[in-house]
């Protein structure tokens, strides 16, 4: 198991206490990160035959919360009730800055204030962001998101691996890294030793913070990358002002016939159509997760007016950017208070729809 490096520091504990956890479900939360999360400080208190760990389940009334593939989650407390704790992780998933309150915001800030460490999963870093808990650190969060993290918080620095513990911050990139991560901290908080027990228990094979959170971002690939890779990793860094051609062959330092030759074995498509895909696939990310103007994806994404992205998205999906979002938001809002909704549709027996 990695151990705590000066660089990076280690969370703070209360003294002579045993760690709690509050984790903190905002709606359409990744339960896969959730169930690693508590299993695994389940495990480590079983096979410790006490309780060396303490966790609650947290939403912004205590109400249930839909994670992200339908299923309802019980929360223990609400923001308001919930006990003070060593540790608050955010699990987050679409949606990241729509439904953080400003109540959820101003928990986080006085949990770091008394001295608290405040952790994000999946995209539960746009909140420590609009918290202003980052400071000038670097963070991580799952690496579809990074694109619009980078558009609204400009000034923070994203790392591409899959967790990062910076002292009293911890940020990840969801999913299996979770897991990771909780057994990193376990080993921090307790011994090396019974973070490998909850790992075997688990079956599974436990991987440094720094490993890339992509396939082809690992280190074997970037010794010695493919021109195919090499092509597309260049085209996602240019998004805005998309590059010609010859610009893109002289940076790979190789012909442009070599670079469209590459492109149709690869990709069975031209390197200016393999670049349009890679930009509209960029499109479709930020309408998936804020709510930019048309006009600012467009500009982000390198079109020059509005209307010229809405043909092409509409070519590529189906469906104008527009129309794209509010179906997107029309499915989501459906999971979104049910209770609420349902109220709102059906109206109690003997009061007309409208007074």
């Amino acid at each position: 198991m990695p151990s705590p490096s000066p660089a990076t520091g280690s969370p703070g504990l209360r003294e002579g206490g045993v760690p709690a956890f509050n984790f903190i479900l905002q709606p359409e939360f990744p339960l896969n990160a959730l169930v690693l999360a508590s299993e695994a400080l389940r495990i480590a208190n079983q096979n410790s035959g006490r309780e060396i760990f303490r966790w609650r389940f947290v939403s912004e009334d205590g109400a249930p919360v839909r994670a992200s593939n339908g299923l309802w989650m019980s929360a223990d407390d609400s923001l308001q009730s919930m006990p003070a704790a060593d540790f608050y992780l955010v699990f987050e998933g679409n949606l990241p800055m729509q439904r953080n309150s400003s109540k959820l915001l101003s928990q986080l800030r006085t949990a770091a204030r008394f001295g608290a460490s405040i952790g994000a999963v999946d995209t539960g870093t746009f909140a420590l962001a609009q918290a202003g808990l980052i400071d000038k650190r670097e963070v991580v969060l799952h690496w579809e998101a990074v694109p619009t993290f980078r558009e609204r918080f400009p000034g923070v620095g994203v790392n591409g691996q899959i967790y990062l513990i910076d002292g009293q911050r911890l940020t990840c990139a969801g999913g299996i890294a979770t897991l990771d991560m909780m057994l990193d901290l376990i080993g921090r908080l307790k011994t090396t030793t019974l973070a490998s027990e909850v790992a075997n228990a688990l079956v599974y094979a436990p991987r440094p913070a720094a490993t890339p959170q992509r396939l082809d971002d690992t280190p074997a690939a970037a010794a010695t990358p493919s021109l195919s890779d090499r092509i597309v990793a260049l085209m996602e860094r240019n998004l805005d002002f998309p590059l010609p051609l010859d610009e893109i062959a002289e940076t790979l330092a190789v012909s442009p016939k070599t670079v469209q030759r590459e492109c149709r074995r690869s990709f069975d498509e031209t390197p200016m159509r393999l670049y349009l895909r890679i930009r509209l696939q960029a499109a479709r990310n930020m309408l998936f997760y804020e709510e930019f103007g048309i006009k600012d994806v467009a500009t982000a994404c390198g079109f020059s007016y509005p209307s010229v992205l809405s043909r092409a998205f509409h070519a590529q999906f189906g469906m104008t950017p527009r129309d794209f979002r509010t179906s997107l938001r029309r499915q989501q809002n459906q999971t979104y208070r049910p209770e609420v909704r349902r109220l709102s549709i059906t109206p109690p027996a003997g009061i007309p729809e409208r007074a």
